[in-house]
């Protein structure tokens, strides 16, 4: 999910939230643009317009007009990072992983039309799509190196409740506990979206995602008949 909120990011002050403010515009311009004309008709005056800004201030957010169908934040990864690694101690790593994520989450529910726009780009366009995986692959990537520093941090292993989720990772191939969780979460959090779609009226999102967590917490044991 590359379409995050930046108009609700914490922190920064109010420059830090025009400047969000504007990016989430221009992208949200882009996609909307795209998924009624295709990507290829879309031209950067377009999206400018479209968004209320001129087309200097575009290039002040966007190298290319590519890059603003794709949408990656690039404050998302550092806020996560950072949240995984200022996340308490007594946390395992897939707990800080958890709250890091459902921080950026939260407006998931207001952004979802967005996402499932941008979603129908990206197919539309192999030349897209094969960036937005790239930027998902680079966004997982982060977030390992993120769990790596706080196992380092604590000492090579959190090793507090042993269990399932509690990050004990004695015996484990180095550097492969830091990817798996990346990737894990990240389909957490695709799963989570994917359900919550088709089961909006039962359930808000976040309540689905933090049950997916607590789903893998668990060790994913089999649901009773």
């Amino acid at each position: 999910m590359q379409l995050m909120s930046e108009v609700k990011a914490a922190g920064g002050g109010l420059r830090e939230r025009k400047k969000r403010a504007t990016r989430a515009a221009l992208a949200e311009a882009a996609v909307r643009l795209a998924a009624e004309h295709g990507a290829e008709k879309v031209t950067v005056e377009a999206i400018s317009a479209a968004a209320g800004v001129s087309v200097r201030t575009f290039f002040n957010y966007f190298d290319t007009r590519d890059d603003a169908f794709v949408v990656v934040d690039v404050d998302t990864g550092a806020r996560i990072r950072r949240a995984v690694l200022d996340a308490p101690a007594g946390l395992s790593p897939l707990e800080a992983v958890r709250d890091a994520m459902a921080a950026e989450l939260a407006e998931a529910e207001q952004q979802h039309e967005l996402w499932r726009l941008q979603a129908e780009v990206l197919h539309a366009s192999p030349h897209l799509l094969a960036r937005g995986v790239g930027a998902h692959m680079a966004a997982e990537a982060d977030l390992a190196d993120a769990v790596a520093e706080r196992l380092r941090a604590a000492g090579g292993g959190d090793r507090r409740g042993a269990g399932p989720g509690s990050g004990a990772t004695s015996g484990t191939t180095p550097g492969l506990y830091p990817r798996l969780l990346a990737s894990v979460a990240s389909t957490a959090v695709r799963a989570s979206m994917d359900y919550w779609s088709t089961h909006q009226e039962e359930a808000a999102f976040l309540d689905v995602f933090h049950e997916v967590f607590r789903l893998l917490a668990a060790g994913l044991p089999a649901p009773s008949a």
